[in-house]
């Protein structure tokens, strides 16, 4: 590669890098080309990336974006896994681990914050954004509903205490 192509590479990276808040960085050794494929199909799906780039134009490219949160792990294959959902990576790379041991998570950064592989795993234990937003409109329904239900309550009771009423007025006229 000359200079040019991997100035390239770096400012390529370098846009990734700035664009999604999530980087993780995996140790893709011993995994077969077939099995590879499957992961690149499913990252795809989720609308993540996963590049592999020489740990030096990678350095470079980390170092020009200033985030040496990394430092030592940049060490043998390293494939990068960036993602704008911390959860649907972490869930793909756990998932993926099931089935082949051999792969790696080194480290990462979601939101600037660094993470280890055990927190990848903790975040895949997570529900999807999309859950988290369903759970947190069903809470503020729920006082919503109750709130209702007793105004409904309290209108019921008042209709069955006014036809009560009238039936008593009516049988004593």
């Amino acid at each position: 590669m000359n200079r040019t192509e991997k100035a390239a590479v770096v400012a390529t990276l370098r846009k990734r890098i700035a664009k999604l808040p999530t980087i993780y960085l995996t140790d893709f050794t011993g995994i077969s080309v077939k099995q590879m494929t499957d992961l690149r199909r499913r990252f795809r799906a989720a609308g993540v990336e996963y590049v592999v780039v020489k740990n030096t134009l990678a350095e470079r490219a980390f170092r020009e974006e200033s985030v040496v949160e990394l430092g030592t792990a940049f060490t043998g294959p390293t494939g990068f896994v960036l993602a704008q959902d911390p959860v649907a990576a972490a869930k793909i790379i756990t998932d993926f681990q099931k089935e082949a041991a051999s792969f790696k998570v080194r480290s990462g950064l979601v939101e600037g914050r660094p993470v280890s592989p055990d927190d990848v795993r903790r975040l895949a234990t997570l529900p999807s954004r999309d859950g988290l937003l369903g759970q947190l409109a069903g809470s503020f329904q729920a006082p919503l509903q109750g709130f209702v239900g007793a105004l409904n309550g309290l209108l019921c009771q008042m209709a069955g205490a006014l036809e009560a009423l009238r039936e008593q007025r009516a049988s004593a006229a």
